[in-house]
Parts: structure tokens; C-alpha cells; sequence
């Protein structure tokens, strides 16, 4: 539900105050400076996750290495040893390596934004705060594994002696845009959850397919180049891309399919955000 916060004062027995939320009445206001005065509710729905995720778990925090390192063997196995898929010159457990750490944060963060309103409904129901700090908190969430996995494929650059080149720099962007990219689908799928719980099952089969039509197991070097700007279209495919060559030293990838990347992104976060806007005013009363 959007809200603007007045303040009224009433003159019966002296002077009362009071806070009277009412829904806005145009879906483009955004108060992200209502989401910032709630960055302490932000930290702790993000400490909250990630302390249910691994609470009474025998690995704990392993499994943030286990199921990149065994999906990165399979890979290895199939598309490296038996299908010989190029990998660019990089090793190719690198390679998969590489491409998995912004795919599964990517997946973990869509699977958990696009569940966070309908998980939360006797909070929604119950306390009133920006609703958009929901699916945020699942976006910020995905940076704990991230983080862990990213110390595993650090470890496996020194093994292979592999040297990251300047692009490395520009390695905080290209996690931004992932941010972004899974915090602007979320929004489109946890709106459209809260509605439509069948949803839930389409996420995951959304996400498998996703996967292979991006170049996590493969290389874009195998997309003919005239279809390579259609290609693009897909947000991951230029993040995946870009992770490769700031940490690799890969060739650079295509600055035509990253400017068509860029602009899906954007085009899936506007109007994400827009449609979210326009359905938290009915959140309470349906969910």
C-alpha cells in the first residue's frame, strides 16, 4: 500500500496528534526517503534471513560454496570434458565458476523477492512501513553467499594462476546491476504473488530455463555475431559477460549486446517499480 505520512492536530480536550496513513494518489511516487528512514528495519529483516537460512543446519554457511562447487563440476564434466565447449582460453572450471556466482546470487535473490510479500503477511497486515523494503531485503540478503563464494573462486584464480585484469574496477557496477536486475523482476513477480499464487511454481521453472538460455555453462562466442545484440536482451547475459572479463582477463564482451542488456535492465526496473507502486496500496487486503 502506498502511504504519505500527515500529521493532524484535533482540538477536543486539549490537542491530540495523529498519524493518518492514506493511500497515494499517484503510483509514480516513490518516497525512497521513507525507504531510508527505515534502513534499521532494512538490516534487520536482512540479519533476520540470513540467520533462518543456517539456523540448526549442520554445514551452515558451507552450503554457500557446496552447490556452486558441484554444479561447477557437473558443468565441467558435461559441457567441458564430453560437449568440449569453448571456454575462451580459461580453464574451463574457472570459467563455469565465474559465470555461477552472479547467476546463483541472481536466482537466490529473484526466488526470495518474488516470495517476500506473500512469507511476510501477518507482518504487512499487522505494522505499516514501505513495503518496497521487503523484496529489498531479500536483494541484500544474496550478498552473504555471494560474498562466500567469492573467496572460493579467488582461491581457484591463485590455483590456476590466473591475474584479474584492470576491469576488476569496475566488478562493484557489475554487482549493482545484478542488484538491480533481480530486484526489478522480484517486484513484478511478488506483486503479482500476492494475487496469483501460482506464482510460486512458476519461479523456479522461470529461473532453470533462464539459466541456460544464459552463458553460464557456455561462452556468447558461440552465438553468431548477428544475433549477438538479440542475445543481449538478456540482462544476465551482459553481466555474466562482464564478471568474466574484469575477473578472467577474458576478451571484452561485446559493447553491442551490453548496451542491449543495460537497456532491458532498465526497462524491466522502471517498469517493475511502477507496477509495484500501483498494487501496494491492495497489498494488505489481499494477501
Amino acid at each position: 500500500m502506498i502511504v504519505d505520512n500527515q500529521k493532524l492536530q484535533e482540538t477536543y480536550f486539549g490537542h491530540k496528534h495523529k498519524t493518518v496513513i492514506k493511500p497515494s494518489r499517484s503510483s509514480m511516487t516513490l518516497n525512497l526517503g521513507e525507504v531510508w528512514a527505515y534502513r534499521e528495519l532494512l538490516s534487520m529483516l536482512v540479519w533476520r534471513d540470513v540467520s533462518v537460512r543456517y539456523k540448526q543446519s549442520l554445514v551452515g554457511i558451507g552450503w554457500a560454496i557446496i552447490q556452486p562447487l558441484f554444479t561447477m563440476i557437473i558443468f565441467t564434466i558435461i559441457f567441458g570434458r564430453f560437449a568440449k565447449l569453448p571456454s575462451d582460453g580459461v580453464p574451463y572450471p574457472v570459467f563455469s565458476f565465474c559465470a555461477l556466482l552472479p547467476w546463483n546470487y541472481f536466482s537466490r535473490s529473484l526466488g526470495g523477492a518474488s516470495d517476500s510479500l506473500v512469507s511476510s503477511a501477518n507482518l504487512i497486515t499487522k505494522v505499516y512501513f514501505p513495503r518496497l523494503i521487503l523484496p529489498l531485503s531479500r536483494v541484500f540478503t544474496g550478498l552473504v553467499d555471494f560474498a562466500i563464494s567469492f573467496l572460493v573462486l579467488l582461491a581457484m584464480m591463485v590455483w590456476y594462476r590466473i591475474t584479474p585484469t584492470i576491469g576488476l574496477l569496475l566488478l562493484p557496477l557489475l554487482i549493482c546491476i545484478a542488484m538491480i536486475t533481480a530486484l526489478g523482476i522480484g517486484l513484478w513477480l511478488t506483486a503479482l504473488n500476492v494475487k496469483y499464487r501460482d506464482i510460486a511454481f512458476v519461479v523456479p521453472f522461470i529461473t532453470q530455463f533462464w539459466m541456460f538460455a544464459s552463458p553460464v555453462a557456455y561462452s556468447t562466442s558461440i552465438v553468431p555475431q548477428k544475433w549477438q545484440w538479440l542475445y543481449g536482451l538478456n540482462p544476465m547475459a551482459g553481466v555474466i559477460e562482464g564478471f568474466r572479463w574484469a575477473l578472467l582477463g577474458k576478451t571484452a564482451p561485446d559493447f553491442a549486446m551490453m548496451l542491449a542488456s543495460f537497456v532491458g535492465i532498465c526497462v524491466i526496473f522502471i517498469t517493475g517499480l511502477i507496477y509495484f507502486k500501483r498494487m501496494e496500496r491492495t497489498f494488505a487486503d489481499v494477501v
